[in-house]
């Protein structure tokens, strides 16, 4: 018989769609037997239109047939088979697609609700990626009403369709695989371990099953005593596949030990989720989530490294293993996976479009994540506690990352130790506390615990019996910058220049001070030769003697945060030593000579140094000084 040339572009196009729109090689199978599933639907649904004679969904399978010696693998179904012209019109003209045909006319069907029938392949390209590890491919098939015929192609320089008495109603297709080659071991898909490994990976929910006979060892009669047990290599027939994924049972069917070791298995963790948050969603877009929220950050989560992101199904066949735009960053230790039939995918199931079913479903898991961490946070805090502790973090940056775009999302979310109540609170138990004459929400930064309680700059407000929250995260000051603000109360950092605590008589008289003191603050300033921009006397200092402050908007903590970052270079920063008027080491430096002025000066500034969690300039010399005064 005469060979026939494809219909479309020719060979141009055929090449295109296999050395270049798949990435991975090893999808060919996934995309046969979703393809195999799509016929037996066609068939199933054909039967249901006639009255559901015929076979139910039990009689229906899959077949893989690796023949190594042979080098040829063979996919096999008992679905609805292909007629001489739909072999022309479906594997003849690439692109054209069978299944999306058949789903069009099911769904015009008189009593078929709109988009009830759900099958798989809608974009017809899905069987010539077998030509990316195969040199001939053979179609045989069969229709209930018609004659067998057997489709023919290289892949290169046409097809040919002939009559063929295959003997059942379905499809076989014969892949005779590629010789090997440097970079390329097309045998290993003629291997039993690669084969399941695949069907596990791709196509485990597809609704039916996916057979293989495997060679398995077992014992060769009963075992004499004194010898060793002999086995013998039989072949049996396995189910590669487990057909209903969990998030397709209901609720009510599935216990938390199967949730956790689904967990585990697929997202290779040693403990059980700390929660688990299904969604089920009917309408304009359909889909299933199964996500789960991890007890433990991964070791490499706060890297660039971490590969974040759902794993993506369309009706159980995976497209995805980690698609991002489903999470945002902020949510991006949550674990799990999405399932819809109504994904747009263009011409491979492997490149999915940016379009608004995606974008929708994300925005809705986005709400559900959020939703289901507040409903911990209210009802179940010791387990909000575990998950602060390792994802703080990540939902702090949400807060500052994008210029504070999700500040109000997630600022319920949030979480800070408090100096009063010696344990994290939110930010709507802190106003909740807050004294009735307080106006303002009040923290320290700073690398520790005990750096944060013991900053000079936070004396005055824990004096008024004002609670501090401490901040001990890179993070924390930028993400309460960017909000600003808590149900109508404004954030002041204990570093601040006006923490708004001081009276009106208060302000007049430590002007007055600040006027008499002029001079020696001019002479202190001199003293420390460029080392700080101003020298001034601080309302906020009740018991230590001097504080050191950031010029402007940046604080130290920032400063010093911004300076580790890579790359950061030299980061600009002037300080301003502030003096507490009322401490008897200040009435003492007006006392003193130039020169012991002078070691007093320098003195205190490296004290403030090391109060504000800065090096000193030279320990040798601080030590020195020391010595000497003692």
């Amino acid at each position: 018989m005469a060979k026939k040339q494809f219909k479309a572009e020719s060979k141009r196009l055929l090449d295109m769609m296999i050395h270049s729109i798949y990435t991975h090689k090893e999808i060919f199978l996934r995309e046969l037997i979703s393809n195999a599933s799509d016929a037996i639907d066609k068939r199933y649904y054909a039967a249901m239109q006639k009255g559901g004679e015929g076979m139910d969904r039990s009689d229906y399978f899959i077949r893989l047939s690796p023949d190594e010696e042979g080098r040829t693998l063979t996919i096999i179904d008992n679905g609805c088979g292909m007629t001489e012209k739909e072999l022309e019109e479906d594997l003849g003209t690439i692109a054209k697609s069978g299944t999306l045909a058949f789903k069009q006319a099911m769904d015009k069907a008189e009593g078929q609700p709109q988009g009830d029938v759900d099958v798989i392949g809608q974009f017809g390209v899905g069987f010539y990626s077998a030509f990316m590890v195969s040199k001939n491919i053979k179609v045989y098939s069969r229709t209930e009403d018609g004659e067998g015929h057997v489709w023919e192609s290289n892949g290169e320089d046409g097809y040919t369709v002939k009559p063929f008495d295959y003997p059942t109603v379905g499809t076989q297709i014969v892949l005779t695989l590629k010789d090997d080659e440097e970079g390329e071991d097309y045998s290993q898909y003629l291997r039993e371990y690669t084969l399941t490994s695949l069907v596990k990976k791709y196509s485990d929910y597809v609704r039916y099953p996916i057979r293989m006979m495997e060679e398995k060892r077992v014992p060769k009669g009963e075992k004499e005593e004194g010898k060793p047990q002999e086995y013998e290599t039989v072949m049996e027939d396995v189910v590669l596949n487990s057909m209903v994924p969990l998030w397709k049972r209901a609720k009510s069917e599935v216990t938390d030990e199967e949730y956790d070791r689904f967990y585990r298995d697929n997202f290779f963790d040693v403990d059980d989720p700390l929660s688990v948050i299904r969604v089920s969603v009917e309408g304009a877009v359909s889909y299933t989530a199964l996500l789960f929220i991890p007890k433990k950050a991964p070791w490499d989560f706060y890297t660039k490294n971490y590969k974040r992101g759902l794993k993506l199904y369309s009706s159980g066949v995976m497209i995805m293993d980690a698609c991002e735009d489903l999470l945002p960053d902020y949510f991006g230790f949550v674990k799990g996976l999405v399932d819809s039939p109504d994904l747009s995918l263009n011409i491979s199931r492997e490149m999915l479009q940016h379009d608004r079913q995606l974008k929708a479903i994300a925005n809705n898991l986005k709400k559900k994540i959020q939703s289901e961490l507040k409903k911990m946070l209210d009802n179940d805090r010791e387990k909000y506690e575990t998950f602060y502790k390792a994802f703080a973090q990540s939902i702090k940056f949400g807060v500052y990352d994008q210029y504070g775009m999700n500040a109000d999302f997630l600022k319920d979310l949030l979480m800070f130790y408090s100096a009063r109540e010696e344990k994290n609170v939110t930010l709507h138990e802190y106003v909740a506390a807050m004294k009735e004459d307080q106006k303002a929400i009040y923290y320290a930064a700073g690398d520790s615990l005990g750096h944060c309680l013991g900053l000079p700059q936070a004396e005055l407000i824990r004096d008024k019996g004002y609670d501090l929250l401490c901040l001990t995260d890179n993070v924390d000051e930028f993400a309460l910058r960017v909000l600003a603000s808590y149900e109508e109360k404004p954030f002041k950092a204990a570093t601040d220049d006006d923490l708004g605590l001081a009276s009106e008589e208060e302000k007049k008289a430590m002007e007055e001070k600040a006027a008499e003191s002029k001079d020696l603050l001019e002479k202190i300033r001199e003293d420390l030769a460029g080392k700080v921009k101003e020298v001034k006397l601080s309302d906020r200092l009740t018991k230590s003697v001097a504080c050191l402050n950031g010029e402007g908007g940046v604080s130290i903590e920032m400063y010093k945060t911004l300076s580790a970052m890579p790359n950061a270079g030299d980061i600009p920063m002037e300080f301003v030593l502030e003096l507490n008027p009322n401490h008897p080491v200040f009435e003492k430096l007006s006392g003193l000579s130039d020169d012991e002025r002078k070691t007093y000066s320098e003195l205190l500034y490296q004290q403030a140094r090391l109060m504000a969690g800065l090096p000193l300039d030279d320990p040798a010399a601080f030590s020195e000084m020391i010595c000497k005064l003692m």
